[in-house]
């Protein structure tokens, strides 16, 4: 999730119709995310093949089973036509020669003397399982036929290659950091509060991104230095090289970028002190992480803080397909064709803007991260707010709210990894009351809305817009059926439900399909071509391998700009641990509700500076504990949690929502929009701000006092 910058495009070599950047970073993306969707498919793929293997090839009369046949069976080395007279003879002799070379002393230890009957059943009872072994061992040859050979190949490569990724999805996702991370810092994707347009704000990049790189550098260095002399042999020691291999390569781009800057198709020189503005977060935190730790004399601290997120590597991977799902997303007509079932109505700005965000919340939800629906649907949110008649302040306020409320459902990223690192709670527990949650919050925008709506609405009778409304809805039938299909597939063949669990390798796959149907269906309707498209739609492609290439492409920045805003995030966790300024907050309050303020006031400062993921490593490890020792429930709290970070989003000097919707909107949209009320009232010139900050603001006030009032007040015991 980056902004946009005005970074002149560059005519690059092409080889077989790419460019280099689309063979040297999109391929190596692609290749990875598919891998990663191969691998989690290819183990519910492994599940079921084992599963008809014994029902093709099982023989209950030959007490043979398909696990037998998964390999090649050895010859037993036994001898089954063994003689037990012979043998139990041979025993005999055996230890008639041994007792005449022990020694009295020896012989007062050794065994009695073997009973005759004893023997020949033990010898007997041996030939007899060899016998068998040797009869298994031939009905197993005899059933493996070409047909198992065929199958067990098939079988076997999927159970070799999701042990493969299951066993190194650290190694997957650095290395799909390093690809993606290395393409944000040349194009100069990373997050900040203004995208560079001046030639000293990308100067400015160059240089903070110099120093953050530099120090990372020589933290992995230093890190890896530290482990060896340890004498404990490293347990994954390329893991260690490919993180100097990353920070090192950012930092000869960064380095020359400073001494090659961008100069042309900039808009001036620029002042210094505005293009501070242009500082990535990822160099902000990285700076003043490494500071820290240099002051503090733990050199290693920002590496080891950094490759925290490889205990964790699930989480980034999901949020990377969610991210490319996304992009996909964006490249299809999906939410253009959902609109066109509203517009028959004509609704009221206030109340078309409350349905987009009651629909916004179920992709928010499969995402789990509110910024990657506000970058695939943003641009579109906007578009047809304005086209109603809302304001662009009012526009721009639901575009950077359209992600905030369905966080809390089902099968939210962000709870999934609450759950993960606290025990105390589970997702049943937190979906759950995520639904009451998601209810309060979107009322309280609908209340927001009305209050401020100044015109009379008037929807289009039934009677009219009813019969209109089923014709829309005719054409978005079939992409409702293929993501049916494609879940259908997955619980019916696969055994593997939709739920939080499976969502992030199920999403992209239902994505490729929709997309893939929705440029079929374009072609044979003739619609308008990339051209004709109206402007918030230009960047969709025609055919679905460009779109598919576009998509992807579009996800490397993507990826890039959040997971390292979400590993840098680890360190200014690692800061705010290693200096025990928690400790200066009281451990137990005076009551339950001084508990909860400072709590509250202390997520939603977290929110406004720190990424999600990132910020629940750090609250988990420190907050939550006090939360529970001064009596909140860990599910009240983690409800609570939510809503601030989601409040914090929305806040400056980050505002990250505000910012990417500052980017799918464009940054000549916002300033015409600040131009059209800079006579008007306060309100109305920070509408975009105060409105979804009040609809937060208060929605966090009632989660997280609203269950105290209910416990403590004695008139509302009924509502326990």
């Amino acid at each position: 999730m980056t902004t946009t910058t005005s970074t002149p495009a560059l005519a690059m070599p092409r080889l077989l119709g790419r460019t280099a950047s689309e063979w040297l970073i999109s391929l190596p993306t692609i290749t990875l995310l598919l891998l990663i969707l191969v691998i989690g498919t290819g183990e519910m793929i492994h599940g079921q093949l084992l599963k008809f293997g014994e029902i093709l090839f099982h023989d209950d009369r030959g007490h043979v089973q398909y696990f037998m046949m998964r390999a090649d069976p050895v010859r037993p080395t036994c001898n089954p036509q063994l003689n037990v007279d012979a043998e139990v003879t041979r025993l005999q002799a055996e230890r008639s020669r041994q007792s005449a070379v022990d020694d009295d002393i020896d012989g007062l230890f050794a065994e009695q003397a073997m009973d005759p009957a004893l023997l020949r059943q033990s010898v007997g009872s041996t030939v007899a399982q060899c016998q068998a072994r040797h009869t298994l061992y031939e009905q197993v040859v005899k059933h493996i036929t070409p047909a198992v050979v065929a199958y067990r190949t098939v079988e076997t490569s999927f159970f070799g290659l999701f042990h493969f990724g299951s066993e190194n999805r650290p190694l997957i996702l650095l290395l799909l950091l390093t690809v993606t991370s290395i393409a944000t810092t040349l194009g100069f994707h990373h997050i900040c509060l203004r995208p560079p347009k001046f030639e000293r704000d990308f100067r400015m990049q160059a240089i903070t991104m110099t120093m953050a790189s530099a120090l990372l550098f020589m933290s992995a260095i230093r890190y890896h230095q530290v482990s060896v002399d340890a004498g404990v042999p490293l347990e994954s020691p390329l893991l260690y090289y490919l993180w100097m291999l990353l920070f090192g390569v950012l930092l000869v781009i960064s380095a020359y970028r400073v001494f090659k800057p961008i100069t042309e198709g900039t808009k001036g020189l620029g002042t210094w002190g505005e293009s501070l503005q242009s500082m990535p977060l990822f160099a902000s935190m990285g700076l003043i992480a490494g500071a820290y730790f240099l002051l503090h004399d733990h050199p290693s601290g920002l590496a080891i803080y950094v490759s925290k997120l490889m205990d964790i590597p699930n989480l980034p991977l999901q949020l990377a397909l969610y991210i490319w799902a996304g992009m996909l997303l964006k490249q299809s007509r999906l939410v253009d064709l959902f609109m066109n079932t509203l517009r028959p109505w004509k609704f009221s700005p206030e109340l078309l803007t409350y349905l987009i965000l009651l629909a916004a919340a179920l992709p928010t939800a499969y995402s789990g991260a509110s910024g990657v629906f506000v970058i695939a649907a943003g641009a579109i949110i906007y578009h047809e707010v304005r086209a109603v008649g809302g304001s662009s302040q009012y526009a721009l306020a639901a575009t950077a709210m359209s992600g905030s409320l369905g966080v809390v459902l089902r099968p939210s990223l962000l709870v999934v990894g609450i759950t993960m690192l606290n025990k105390e709670v589970t997702s049943d527990q937190l979906f759950h009351w995520g639904g009451y949650v998601f209810v309060l919050t979107s009322t309280m925008f609908f209340i927001a809305s009305q209050m401020r709506r100044t015109q009379r609405v008037n929807i289009t009778p039934a009677r009219i817009a009813v019969p209109e409304m089923l014709r829309q809805i005719v054409p978005l039938l079939p992409h409702v059926a293929a993501m049916g299909v494609v879940v259908g597939f997955y619980s019916l063949a696969l055994e593997t439900p939709l739920n939080e669990i499976s969502a992030p390798t199920i999403i992209p796959v239902m994505m490729i399909v929709v997309l893939t149907l929705d440029k079929i269906l374009a072609s044979r309707s003739q619609v308008k071509t990339a051209s004709g498209q109206p402007s918030y739609a230009a960047h969709r492609q025609i055919g679905v391998e460009a779109s598919i290439r576009v998509a992807t492409t579009e996800t490397v920045s993507h990826i890039g700009a959040y997971i390292g805003l979400m590993m840098l995030s680890q360190t200014v966790g690692g800061v705010v641990e290693r200096s025990e300024i928690i400790e200066l907050a009281p451990h137990h309050f005076s009551s339950v509700w001084a508990a909860m303020a400072f709590l509250m006031i202390a997520k939603v400062v977290l929110g406004m500076f720190m990424e999600p993921i990132g910020a629940i490593f750090l609250v988990s490890g420190t907050l939550a504990p006090i939360a529970y020792r001064n009596g909140i429930d860990p599910v009240h709290f983690w409800m609570m949690v939510l809503v601030a970070f989601e409040l914090g989003y929305l806040l400056p000097p980050v505002a990250l929502n505000q910012l990417l919707t500052r980017q799918v909107v464009g940054e000549d949209q916002i300033d015409a929009s600040d131009h059209e009320v800079q006579n008007a009232g306060f309100l109305q010139r920070y509408e975009r701000w105060l409105l979804p900050i009040a609809v937060m603001s208060v929605s966090l006030a009632i989660v997280g006092f609203g269950p105290l009032i209910v416990q403590h007040v004695e008139w509302l015991r009924f509502l326990r």
